[in-house]
Protein backbone atom coordinates (compact mmCIF):
# COMPACT_ATOMS: atom_id res chain seq x y z
CA UNK A 1 0.00 0.00 0.00
CA UNK A 2 1.67 3.44 -0.86
CA UNK A 3 1.87 6.50 1.27
CA UNK A 4 -0.92 8.17 -0.41
CA UNK A 5 -3.43 5.24 0.02
CA UNK A 6 -2.26 5.69 3.88
CA UNK A 7 -2.96 9.09 4.94
CA UNK A 8 -6.14 10.35 5.86
CA UNK A 9 -8.15 12.26 2.83
CA UNK A 10 -9.11 15.99 2.63
CA UNK A 11 -11.19 17.35 5.63
CA UNK A 12 -14.74 16.74 4.58
CA UNK A 13 -15.59 19.93 5.44
CA UNK A 14 -12.85 21.73 2.96
CA UNK A 15 -13.65 19.47 0.04
CA UNK A 16 -17.28 20.75 0.69
CA UNK A 17 -15.77 24.10 0.10
CA UNK A 18 -13.42 23.15 -2.61
CA UNK A 19 -16.44 21.45 -4.67
CA UNK A 20 -18.47 25.19 -4.21
CA UNK A 21 -15.45 27.19 -4.35
CA UNK A 22 -12.81 25.46 -6.78
CA UNK A 23 -9.54 27.12 -7.45
CA UNK A 24 -6.20 25.55 -9.08
CA UNK A 25 -2.97 27.75 -9.64
CA UNK A 26 -1.59 27.64 -13.09
CA UNK A 27 0.53 29.39 -15.43
CA UNK A 28 -1.58 27.86 -18.65
CA UNK A 29 -3.30 31.39 -19.65
CA UNK A 30 -0.54 33.64 -18.63
CA UNK A 31 0.08 35.77 -15.82
CA UNK A 32 -2.60 38.07 -15.72
CA UNK A 33 -5.12 35.35 -15.94
CA UNK A 34 -3.52 34.09 -13.42
CA UNK A 35 -2.98 37.40 -11.03
CA UNK A 36 -6.91 37.89 -11.74
CA UNK A 37 -8.21 34.28 -10.32
CA UNK A 38 -6.23 34.59 -7.70
CA UNK A 39 -7.15 38.36 -6.61
CA UNK A 40 -10.81 37.31 -7.07
CA UNK A 41 -11.15 34.48 -4.67
CA UNK A 42 -13.69 35.16 -2.53
CA UNK A 43 -12.54 36.41 1.19
CA UNK A 44 -13.86 37.63 4.37
CA UNK A 45 -13.58 40.53 5.94
CA UNK A 46 -12.08 39.76 9.59
CA UNK A 47 -10.96 41.71 12.73
CA UNK A 48 -11.77 45.32 12.16
CA UNK A 49 -10.29 46.11 15.33
CA UNK A 50 -6.52 46.08 14.02
CA UNK A 51 -5.96 49.03 12.13
CA UNK A 52 -4.26 49.56 9.17
CA UNK A 53 -2.08 52.37 7.47
CA UNK A 54 -0.64 51.57 3.86
CA UNK A 55 2.96 53.10 3.36
CA UNK A 56 5.75 53.31 1.12
CA UNK A 57 9.29 52.91 1.73
CA UNK A 58 12.38 53.23 -0.01
CA UNK A 59 13.63 50.17 -1.76
CA UNK A 60 16.58 48.70 -4.86
CA UNK A 61 13.74 49.48 -7.65
CA UNK A 62 11.33 52.05 -6.51
CA UNK A 63 9.34 52.47 -3.28
CA UNK A 64 7.98 49.51 -2.00
CA UNK A 65 4.42 49.83 -0.60
CA UNK A 66 3.67 48.09 2.90
CA UNK A 67 1.03 47.59 5.15
CA UNK A 68 1.36 48.10 8.70
CA UNK A 69 -1.10 46.70 11.17
CA UNK A 70 -1.51 46.83 14.63
CA UNK A 71 -3.55 44.91 16.96
CA UNK A 72 -5.83 45.92 19.69
CA UNK A 73 -3.90 46.18 22.37
CA UNK A 74 -2.28 48.17 25.79
CA UNK A 75 1.46 47.31 25.25
CA UNK A 76 2.90 50.77 24.21
CA UNK A 77 5.68 48.77 21.78
CA UNK A 78 4.59 45.38 20.70
CA UNK A 79 6.44 43.04 18.84
CA UNK A 80 7.11 43.10 15.37
CA UNK A 81 6.68 40.75 12.24
CA UNK A 82 7.31 41.29 8.56
CA UNK A 83 4.98 39.08 6.19
CA UNK A 84 5.69 38.31 2.65
CA UNK A 85 2.33 37.07 0.76
CA UNK A 86 2.37 33.79 -1.08
CA UNK A 87 1.19 33.27 -4.82
CA UNK A 88 3.86 31.66 -6.03
CA UNK A 89 6.30 34.82 -6.82
CA UNK A 90 4.10 36.43 -9.79
CA UNK A 91 0.32 36.80 -7.52
CA UNK A 92 -0.54 38.21 -4.28
CA UNK A 93 -0.28 41.66 -2.95
CA UNK A 94 -1.20 43.51 0.16
CA UNK A 95 -4.78 43.05 -0.39
CA UNK A 96 -5.08 38.91 -1.14
CA UNK A 97 -3.58 38.39 2.38
CA UNK A 98 -4.94 41.23 4.39
CA UNK A 99 -6.52 38.39 6.22
CA UNK A 100 -4.08 36.36 7.25
CA UNK A 101 -1.86 39.83 8.32
CA UNK A 102 -4.86 40.82 10.61
CA UNK A 103 -4.84 37.45 12.26
CA UNK A 104 -1.27 37.25 12.82
CA UNK A 105 -1.39 40.88 14.19
CA UNK A 106 -4.21 40.09 16.53
CA UNK A 107 -3.31 36.43 17.68
CA UNK A 108 0.38 37.05 18.38
CA UNK A 109 -0.36 40.61 19.59
CA UNK A 110 2.23 42.36 17.15
CA UNK A 111 2.76 44.88 14.80
CA UNK A 112 2.67 43.11 11.49
CA UNK A 113 4.56 45.25 8.18
CA UNK A 114 3.30 43.08 4.97
CA UNK A 115 5.38 43.86 2.12
CA UNK A 116 4.28 44.20 -1.52
CA UNK A 117 7.31 43.35 -2.98
CA UNK A 118 7.95 42.70 -7.31
CA UNK A 119 6.43 39.96 -9.04
CA UNK A 120 7.28 37.52 -11.62
CA UNK A 121 8.32 37.10 -14.43
CA UNK A 122 8.08 40.47 -14.66
CA UNK A 123 10.62 41.24 -12.12
CA UNK A 124 12.11 37.52 -11.77
CA UNK A 125 15.19 36.38 -9.06
CA UNK A 126 16.38 38.03 -7.34
CA UNK A 127 13.74 41.27 -6.94
CA UNK A 128 11.50 39.38 -4.60
CA UNK A 129 14.39 38.81 -2.09
CA UNK A 130 15.81 42.40 -2.35
CA UNK A 131 12.63 43.99 -1.92
CA UNK A 132 12.39 42.01 1.26
CA UNK A 133 15.32 42.68 2.27
CA UNK A 134 14.71 46.53 2.08
CA UNK A 135 11.96 45.93 3.76
CA UNK A 136 13.13 44.15 6.44
CA UNK A 137 16.38 46.53 7.11
CA UNK A 138 13.92 49.36 6.97
CA UNK A 139 11.24 47.89 9.84
CA UNK A 140 14.55 46.83 11.81
CA UNK A 141 15.96 50.20 11.48
CA UNK A 142 12.11 52.30 12.62
CA UNK A 143 10.76 50.60 15.20
CA UNK A 144 10.11 54.07 17.27
CA UNK A 145 8.23 55.52 13.70
CA UNK A 146 6.13 52.14 13.89
CA UNK A 147 5.44 52.03 17.64
CA UNK A 148 7.21 48.74 17.80
CA UNK A 149 10.08 46.84 20.12
CA UNK A 150 11.95 46.02 16.88
CA UNK A 151 14.40 43.57 19.56
CA UNK A 152 11.49 41.18 19.16
CA UNK A 153 11.58 41.22 15.40
CA UNK A 154 10.23 38.04 13.93
CA UNK A 155 9.43 37.05 10.10
CA UNK A 156 6.51 35.13 8.76
CA UNK A 157 5.36 33.99 4.99
CA UNK A 158 3.23 31.66 3.26
CA UNK A 159 4.29 29.55 0.22
CA UNK A 160 6.63 31.61 -1.39
CA UNK A 161 6.22 34.30 1.04
CA UNK A 162 7.52 31.56 3.57
CA UNK A 163 10.68 31.24 1.00
CA UNK A 164 11.13 34.66 1.60
CA UNK A 165 11.15 34.67 5.23
CA UNK A 166 13.75 31.66 5.11
CA UNK A 167 15.95 33.45 3.04
CA UNK A 168 15.42 36.69 5.38
CA UNK A 169 16.90 34.69 8.08
CA UNK A 170 19.69 33.09 6.21
CA UNK A 171 20.92 36.79 4.84
CA UNK A 172 20.86 38.52 8.60
CA UNK A 173 22.80 35.69 9.60
CA UNK A 174 25.62 36.39 6.87
CA UNK A 175 25.62 40.27 7.02
CA UNK A 176 25.12 40.41 10.83
CA UNK A 177 21.34 41.64 11.67
CA UNK A 178 19.20 42.05 12.04
CA UNK A 179 18.43 39.77 14.66
CA UNK A 180 15.59 37.86 14.13
CA UNK A 181 14.20 35.96 16.97
CA UNK A 182 11.69 33.29 15.21
CA UNK A 183 10.37 32.30 11.60
CA UNK A 184 6.96 31.21 10.99
CA UNK A 185 7.05 28.96 7.53
CA UNK A 186 3.58 28.17 6.27
CA UNK A 187 4.06 25.04 3.84
CA UNK A 188 7.28 26.89 2.21
CA UNK A 189 9.49 26.05 -0.80
CA UNK A 190 12.82 25.69 0.43
CA UNK A 191 14.30 23.48 -1.73
CA UNK A 192 12.85 23.35 -5.84
CA UNK A 193 13.45 19.83 -5.62
CA UNK A 194 10.94 18.30 -7.65
CA UNK A 195 11.98 14.72 -6.87
CA UNK A 196 10.75 14.73 -3.33
CA UNK A 197 7.49 12.40 -2.68
CA UNK A 198 4.77 14.45 -2.34
CA UNK A 199 5.82 16.30 -5.64
CA UNK A 200 4.37 12.84 -6.74
CA UNK A 201 2.06 12.07 -4.94
CA UNK A 202 0.89 15.07 -4.93
CA UNK A 203 1.24 15.95 -8.58
CA UNK A 204 -2.32 16.86 -9.05
CA UNK A 205 -3.87 17.81 -5.71
CA UNK A 206 -6.04 20.50 -5.42
CA UNK A 207 -4.59 24.66 -5.50
CA UNK A 208 -1.51 23.48 -5.91
CA UNK A 209 -0.24 20.58 -8.21
CA UNK A 210 3.04 20.09 -9.94
CA UNK A 211 2.61 21.40 -13.20
CA UNK A 212 2.03 24.96 -11.09
CA UNK A 213 4.73 24.56 -9.41
CA UNK A 214 6.78 23.85 -12.48
CA UNK A 215 5.98 26.68 -14.28
CA UNK A 216 5.68 29.18 -11.29
CA UNK A 217 9.46 28.03 -10.40
CA UNK A 218 10.22 28.69 -13.97
CA UNK A 219 8.74 32.36 -13.92
CA UNK A 220 10.65 33.14 -10.60
CA UNK A 221 13.99 31.54 -12.04
CA UNK A 222 14.30 33.41 -14.79
CA UNK A 223 17.73 33.13 -16.69
CA UNK A 224 19.12 30.67 -13.33
CA UNK A 225 19.28 27.18 -14.31
CA UNK A 226 20.40 25.74 -11.10
CA UNK A 227 19.00 26.71 -7.54
CA UNK A 228 21.23 29.15 -5.14
CA UNK A 229 20.55 29.70 -1.25
CA UNK A 230 18.78 32.61 -2.25
CA UNK A 231 16.21 31.33 -4.45
CA UNK A 232 16.19 27.73 -2.88
CA UNK A 233 17.16 28.18 0.96
CA UNK A 234 17.57 24.88 1.62
CA UNK A 235 20.74 24.78 -1.02
CA UNK A 236 22.42 26.17 1.74
CA UNK A 237 25.51 24.84 3.03
CA UNK A 238 25.18 25.81 6.33
CA UNK A 239 22.41 26.26 8.41
CA UNK A 240 23.60 27.22 12.03
CA UNK A 241 23.07 30.37 13.88
CA UNK A 242 19.37 30.60 12.68
CA UNK A 243 16.16 31.31 14.69
CA UNK A 244 13.59 29.27 16.29
CA UNK A 245 11.04 27.76 13.47
CA UNK A 246 7.69 26.64 13.03
CA UNK A 247 6.86 24.91 9.66
CA UNK A 248 3.65 24.23 8.69
CA UNK A 249 3.17 21.73 5.83
CA UNK A 250 -0.06 19.50 4.72
CA UNK A 251 -0.50 16.28 4.16
CA UNK A 252 -2.72 16.87 0.84
CA UNK A 253 0.19 19.80 -0.85
CA UNK A 254 2.86 19.08 -3.01
CA UNK A 255 5.39 21.31 -0.77
CA UNK A 256 4.61 18.69 2.24
CA UNK A 257 8.25 17.10 2.21
CA UNK A 258 9.94 20.24 0.98
CA UNK A 259 8.77 21.74 4.33
CA UNK A 260 9.53 18.78 6.19
CA UNK A 261 12.91 18.58 4.63
CA UNK A 262 14.27 22.12 5.53
CA UNK A 263 12.76 21.35 9.40
CA UNK A 264 15.23 18.27 8.91
CA UNK A 265 18.03 20.61 7.97
CA UNK A 266 17.37 22.96 10.32
CA UNK A 267 17.59 20.49 13.90
CA UNK A 268 20.65 18.85 12.29
CA UNK A 269 22.20 22.33 12.35
CA UNK A 270 20.94 22.44 16.04
CA UNK A 271 17.62 25.15 15.37
CA UNK A 272 14.51 24.57 17.40
CA UNK A 273 12.09 23.35 14.96
CA UNK A 274 8.31 22.97 15.65
CA UNK A 275 6.74 21.09 12.78
CA UNK A 276 3.33 20.65 12.27
CA UNK A 277 1.57 18.50 9.53
CA UNK A 278 -1.66 19.06 8.70
CA UNK A 279 -2.70 15.62 7.17
CA UNK A 280 -5.94 16.07 5.99
CA UNK A 281 -5.19 19.69 4.41
CA UNK A 282 -4.59 21.17 1.44
CA UNK A 283 -1.45 24.09 -0.06
CA UNK A 284 -2.57 27.41 0.97
CA UNK A 285 -5.50 26.29 3.92
CA UNK A 286 -4.67 29.51 5.87
CA UNK A 287 -7.08 31.11 3.56
CA UNK A 288 -9.55 28.61 4.97
CA UNK A 289 -8.98 29.39 8.73
CA UNK A 290 -12.37 30.80 10.14
CA UNK A 291 -14.30 28.59 7.53
CA UNK A 292 -12.70 25.07 7.67
CA UNK A 293 -12.21 23.93 11.80
CA UNK A 294 -9.42 22.15 10.96
CA UNK A 295 -7.96 24.96 8.96
CA UNK A 296 -8.72 27.45 11.61
CA UNK A 297 -6.85 24.65 14.51
CA UNK A 298 -4.09 23.99 12.23
CA UNK A 299 -3.69 28.51 11.94
CA UNK A 300 -4.06 28.86 15.65
CA UNK A 301 -1.19 26.05 16.30
CA UNK A 302 1.04 28.08 14.07
CA UNK A 303 0.07 31.32 15.54
CA UNK A 304 0.38 30.32 18.99
CA UNK A 305 3.95 28.91 18.74
CA UNK A 306 4.84 32.78 17.35
CA UNK A 307 3.05 34.39 19.91
CA UNK A 308 4.94 32.58 22.62
CA UNK A 309 7.87 32.87 20.55
CA UNK A 310 7.51 36.96 20.81
CA UNK A 311 6.46 36.70 24.21
CA UNK A 312 9.51 35.32 25.67
CA UNK A 313 12.24 37.23 23.45
CA UNK A 314 14.37 39.48 25.48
Amino acid sequence: MSVADEKPPIDAILRKVLDVVPFQLSVDEGVDVARRRFRDLPRREILPEVRTQDRRIPGPAGDIPIRVYRPDTDEAAPPVVVFFHGGGFAMGDLDTHDGECRRHAATAGAVVVAVDYRLAPEHPYPAAVEDAWAALTWVAGHGADLAADTSRLAVAGDSAGGNLAAVMTQRARERGGPPIVFQLLWYPVTMQDLSLPSVLENAHAPILGRAAMVGLSRWYAGELTEPVPELAPGRATDFTGLPPAYIAVAGHDPLRDDGIRYGELLTAAGVSVELHNAETLVHGYLGYAGVVPEATAAAERGLAALQRALREAT
